[in-house]
């Protein structure tokens, strides 16, 4: 069989996978559309604004991390690689969206995956140090804080020497420049940015008045069920991080239900349309050949003619 009938195929089966992994969840999780429904659309558009402002910011974060690895991939590909990823984050357990990437990258690329993993870990470094100090901060004395975020650092550099020792020579073969650690940094915060602002119009939308100290520890709170998640999207884990943590950012159960339904059925509404944008590109990019083979065809049809005629 050719290459690019395998291609094809796989992208087909990709495609028809995805769609019923929507279709399955939406049946699963009748509560999600009712929800929906029942709120405000404006609640609904301002989410979405603040899902894409944090795609953004994880497409870009998502370059820094291969650029360290010392590859490069294009735009339009990155931002495709970090839909799709996005999507498998989703429906898959645990942390599927990085797997994806790692074996994209080392197929598509050839990046090493004890390079990516260790990059990978980095980024996660900085995502539970700042989500520390996001917890704490909101509601509790600054020095609290400080704690928090040193004893994350102190957990994320042991769990960074310890991978790093089975791969010494992937981690030379790194490029960690400083602009790229402040980088890495500085999307890492402006994605947790996006995630709080989008955790504050649910909890509007679903009648709560929160404060910003209230926000920004339900934000940390939130955060960490990342690094725990095995089922989709963190059903239940998020929300049992949200309650464990109540005497912290003191946010109702009552509004922490509501509001992640909401802030859920939000999302698989944004990765919908992700999906129909990749969709989009996907199709830009079998027409755009065809398109122009079309014209060199009518071009030449027409010098023909010309040609025939002055003959």
């Amino acid at each position: 069989m050719k290459k690019g009938s395998l291609k094809t195929i796989a992208s087909i089966t990709i495609l028809a996978v995805t769609v019923v992994l929507f279709v399955r969840y939406l049946q699963t999780h009748p509560a999600y559309l009712a929800q929906l429904a029942a709120t405000s659309p404006w609640w609904i558009v301002g989410i979405l604004v603040a899902d894409f402002a944090m795609i953004a910011a994880l497409t870009m974060l998502s370059l820094v991390l291969i650029k360290m690895t010392g590859k490069n991939i294009g735009a339009i590909e990155n931002w495709l690689l970090t839909i799709y990823s996005s999507i498998a984050n989703f429906f898959g357990p645990l942390q599927s969206g990085p797997g994806v990437r790692a074996a994209y990258l080392k197929a598509k690329h050839r990046v090493s995956l004890r390079s990516y993993f260790l990059v990978t870990l980095f980024a996660y470094a900085a995502y539970a140090i700042l989500s520390a100090f996001l917890l704490v901060v909101g509601t509790r004395p600054w020095w609290q804080a400080v704690l928090a975020c040193i004893a994350a650092a102190a957990v994320s550099a042991f769990v960074i020497r310890l991978a790093a020792r089975r791969r010494t020579q992937a981690l030379r073969a790194l490029s960690i420049k400083p602009i790229y650690v402040a980088a890495l940094i500085g999307f890492t915060a402006l994605q947790l940015t996006c995630i709080g602002i989008r955790y504050y119009l649910a909890l509007r939308a679903s009648g709560s008045d929160v404060s910003l100290g209230q926000l920004v520890s339900y934000t940390g709170a939130a955060n960490f069920s990342l690094f725990v998640s095995i089922t989709p999207d963190g059903i239940g884990i998020r929300e049992a991080f949200l309650l464990f943590a109540q005497n912290i950012h003191h946010v109702s159960a009552d509004d922490i239900v509501s509001a992640n339904l909401i802030d859920r059925a939000s999302y698989v509404v944004f990765l919908g349309m992700l999906f129909l944008i990749a969709l989009g590109f996907h199709a830009k990019e079998r027409i755009a050949p065809l398109a122009s083979s079309t014209a060199r065809h009518a071009d030449n049809t027409s010098a023909n003619a010309t040609q025939q005629r002055k003959s």
